[in-house]
């Protein structure tokens, strides 16, 4: 008999797995088209590559939003208060007693075991949100109001400078949240379909 699903089998919605992996490949895009683009500017148009990253910023910031939807109304996954835990002090003191806890097991040259629930992993993820979203909300202004003048001041040199100022931290995040996800699956209890899969993870049953 096929088991049934379980919360911690099927832990992520169908909607949070295609949103997921549609943002991550259009952040992949974004930053790997950002190496060799050529903006318009001058009265010169933009080469290829530019073109792909303005478009694929749009549609990037139409992943962030249906990614917010998401987890602002869905019933199963990582809470709304996990995610952002800083306004939240019992939140804020199982977070640090995760750190801790994190750190500990890092400095035996051990992973710390996977756990859907654990407060550091959950706000790491909510700050990664937030940072895609600062990138995709201004990279979508800059592509409305730009008008070729790459010594534009006022709103648009702010939204530029917040685009290119957090262009590294989202490389940092990407690579780290990629690069850990494999540890775990590799060396843990941790499997990527549990995100990856577009069918349910069902529980092994006797």
């Amino acid at each position: 008999m096929t088991p049934p699903l379980t919360a911690s089998s099927d832990r992520h919605i169908l909607a949070t797995r295609l949103l997921h992996a549609g943002l991550a490949l259009a952040v992949i895009i974004q930053l790997l088209s950002s190496l060799v683009l050529e903006p318009a500017e001058d009265g010169h148009v933009g080469n290829l590559y530019f073109e792909i990253h303005q478009y694929g910023g749009l549609a990037a910031f139409a992943f962030v939003l249906g990614f917010w939807i998401t987890v602002m109304v869905r019933r199963r996954g990582t809470s709304v208060g996990a995610l952002w835990p800083w306004i939240s002090g019992a939140r804020l003191s199982a977070l640090w007693t995760d750190i801790r806890s994190h750190l500990s097991t890092l400095r035996h040259l051990r992973l710390p075991v996977h756990d859907d629930n654990a407060a550091l992993p959950s706000a790491i993820h909510g700050l990664g949100l937030l940072l895609v979203t600062a990138m995709a909300v201004s990279g979508t202004i800059y592509y409305f109001i730009n008008q070729g003048d790459p010594d534009a001041g006022g709103l648009v040199g702010i939204v530029m400078f917040i685009h290119t100022s957090l262009a590294n931290f989202v490389w940092a995040y990407l690579i780290g949240h990629a690069g850990f996800a494999v540890l775990q699956h590799g060396f843990n209890d941790y499997s990527l379909g549990n995100m990856w899969s577009l069918r349910p993870r069902r529980a092994q049953g006797k």
